[in-house]
């Protein structure tokens, strides 16, 4: 699961790493360390990518009011991999309105199953320097009985793999480079075809973890000092 994610890159530095046609003026931004569900995050989509602002968590097409749709959002900030071509939420949206959420890191609560103290948080970021992540994600629009257009999206994620499956059992899906063009792509509706994209060899490659301190649980706090990395001393062990 991801439930929380930090981006500190203004809309002009997002629109030069990810080769965007947005105009820089178009889109105003400050940096989030704590990011929240049913807040507003930005986007990549289409195939000439370009930056937009939606809400996380994917409003259910079938809301009928604005609580409906809020109430329904806390519900969706996540799809599977292994479920999202189904779910009656998702699933057009899977098929045909693909999109890029772009991340400084995320941050995840160890379980009780893992090696670390349950609900110890972490911080996951790329391993190189001022590199984003890249999740895969889904979005579509609402549209209101006033007739406002309300924009969504959800994040993609798998099992976790590797040393992130001593934290948590799932990750956000992370997408290479190469495969942007493809997901991206709106004429692309074969749903095999689509998820053989999700379908990574290494999918923590190039990914690194650290404890931070539990103010990150607090939605208020925000922050640099959020990301820090603490001392938790040794990890315990179940064997």
């Amino acid at each position: 699961m991801c439930g929380r994610f930090a981006l500190v890159k203004s809309a002009g530095e997002l629109i030069e790493e990810f080769e965007l046609s947005t105009p820089v003026t178009a889109i105003e931004s400050n940096p989030n360390w704590n990011i929240t569900p049913t807040r507003e995050i930005f986007i990549i989509r289409n195939q000439v990518r370009e930056l937009a602002t939606v809400s996380w968590g994917l409003i259910a097409p079938w809301s009928k009011d604005r609580s409906e749709a809020v109430r329904s959002q806390s519900q969706a900030i996540n799809a599977r991999t292994e479920s999202v071509h189904e779910k009656p939420t998702f699933r057009s949206a899977f098929k045909s309105r693909r999109c890029l959420i772009p991340a400084t890191g995320y941050y995840e609560w160890a379980t009780e199953l893992g090696r670390y103290e349950s609900k110890q948080p972490f911080y996951i970021h790329s391993k190189f320097e001022n590199k984003s992540l890249a999740f895969a994600g889904i979005y579509d629009r609402w549209v209101d009985s006033n007739g406002e257009v309300f924009e969504s999206a959800a994040i993609i994620t798998r099992p976790a793999v590797d040393f992130l499956a001593t934290i948590h059992h799932r990750m956000p899906t992370f997408l290479p480079e190469d495969r942007w063009g493809e997901w991206l792509n709106p004429e692309l509706n074969s749903v095999d075809e689509i998820r053989e994209l999700l379908e990574l060899a290494e999918p923590a490659k190039d990914l690194s973890a650290h404890p931070v301190s539990t103010k990150v649980n607090a939605t208020r706090n925000n922050g640099a000092q959020l990301i820090e990395e603490i001392d938790v001393g040794e990890p315990n062990t179940l064997f």
